[in-house]
C-alpha cells in the first residue's frame, strides 16, 4: 500500500463513519468496529438490550455503501428455507425455479438469532464462511460485500438457544452498542418526528469500491513481531487455567485481518501492536469458553482476555 492509497483509505473510512454516524449518534467507536468488520469481510454479533439502534446500524451501513439490506426475525418456528430460499416447481415452464431468501443481501440483520432452533441457525454456517448457499445440490453466490449482523438479547433468556461454538467462531467480532450519552439522547429526542434516520442517508461509495478497499487493506504489512504477538495471545487463551476452550486459528486470522483494516483506517500501511491491543477484546472474547469453576465464580470471558492482554508482553522492535 502506497502513502497515497493509505491517505485515500483513511479519508474514505472517515467519510463512511461520519455518514453512518448521522443515523447512529454518539457511537463512533462501535461504527468503526462494524465497518472494520465489513472491510475485513467478516460478520458482527451485537449483544444488547432492545431499542439501542442495532437495526439502524445495519440499515445505515447498507445505505452508506449503496448495498441492499434485509432483516430476518428469528423465531422458534423459522425454517432453514426461510433464510436461504427454496426451489419451487413452475407448472408453466415445467422447471424448478430457485426463489432467493432474505440472506441474499449486502447487509443481513439476523434479529435475535438465539431464538431460532440450532437447525435454523445452521443455515447460516455455509453462507457466513463461504459466501454461498447450496440448495438442492446447486450453489448460489450471495455477492460482495456480504455481512451478517446478528443480535441477541442478554436480558431475556427464556425460550432461547445458546449459540454453539462453531456458530460463534464464524463471527469476526462481538460488541454492543449500549445506550447513547446525554448529548446524543437529547439530539435524538429533538428529531423524534423523523422515525427513520437512515432514510435520507446518501451513499458514499459503491459496493464495488468496498471490495477494492477490502483488497487494498489485505496488502497492509504485518511484521513478524506483530504476528508473533498475535500467536502468543491466542495460545495464552488456550492454556489459561480459567478456560476450557481458547481461541481458534480462525480467531487468530481474524485478529490479523482486522488489524490490517484498522491500520489502514488510521492512514498507515503497517500494523502496530496497539492495533492488536484495541481489537483483542471484540475479536477474541466470544471465542473463549470458560472453565466451569470460573463461570460459577462469576468470571467473564472479557475479564480473562483483558488479563491475558495485560500479562502478554508486546513486541518492542521489528523482527
Amino acid at each position: 500500500m502506497t502513502p497515497e492509497q493509505s491517505a485515500w483509505f483513511a479519508e474514505t473510512f472517515d467519510a463512511l463513519v461520519a455518514n453512518v454516524g448521522e443515523a447512529v449518534l454518539g457511537k463512533d467507536h462501535v461504527v468503526r468496529l462494524a465497518l472494520t468488520c465489513m472491510l475485513a469481510e467478516g460478520h458482527l454479533l451485537l449483544e444488547d438490550a432492545p431499542g439501542t439502534g442495532k437495526t439502524s446500524l445495519a440499515k445505515a451501513i447498507a445505505a452508506t455503501v449503496q448495498g441492499t439490506h434485509s432483516r430476518i426475525q428469528f423465531t422458534p418456528d423459522l425454517l432453514p428455507s426461510d433464510v436461504t430460499g427454496v426451489t419451487i416447481y413452475d407448472q408453466n415452464t415445467r422447471t424448478f425455479e430457485f426463489h432467493q431468501g432474505p440472506v441474499f443481501a449486502s447487509v443481513v440483520l439476523a434479529d435475535e438469532i438465539n431464538r431460532a432452533s440450532p437447525k435454523t441457525q445452521s443455515a447460516l454456517l455455509e453462507v457466513m464462511e463461504e459466501s454461498r448457499v447450496t440448495v438442492d445440490k446447486i450453489t448460489h453466490r450471495v455477492g460482495r460485500p456480504f455481512m451478517v449482523i446478528a443480535t441477541q438479547n442478554p436480558i431475556e433468556q427464556a425460550g432461547t438457544y445458546r449459540l454453539p461454538e462453531a456458530q460463534l467462531d464464524r463471527f469476526l467480532m462481538k460488541t454492543s452498542l449500549g445506550y447513547p450519552d446525554h448529548a446524543s439522547t437529547v439530539e435524538i429526542l429533538a428529531g423524534s418526528a423523523e422515525r427513520d434516520r437512515t432514510a435520507h442517508l446518501v451513499p458514499k461509495i459503491t459496493t464495488h469500491a468496498v471490495g477494492e478497499m477490502a483488497e487494498l487493506a489485505s496488502t497492509v504489512h504485518a511484521d513478524a513481531a506483530v504476528l508473533d504477538y498475535v500467536s502468543r495471545l491466542v495460545e495464552a487463551t488456550r492454556t489459561d487455567a480459567q478456560t476450557s476452550l481458547g481461541a481458534s486459528m480462525r480467531g487468530a486470522l481474524a485478529l490479523v485481518r482486522c488489524g490490517k483494516v484498522w491500520a489502514a483506517s488510521q492512514g498507515r500501511s503497517y500494523v502496530i501492536p496497539d492495533d492488536v491491543k484495541l481489537l483483542v477484546e471484540p475479536v477474541l472474547s466470544h471465542r473463549v469458553i470458560l472453565d466451569t469453576e470460573a463461570e460459577f465464580a462469576g468470571v467473564t470471558a472479557k475479564q480473562v482476555v483483558t488479563r491475558i492482554l495485560a500479562e502478554t508482553q508486546p513486541p518492542a522492535a521489528r523482527v
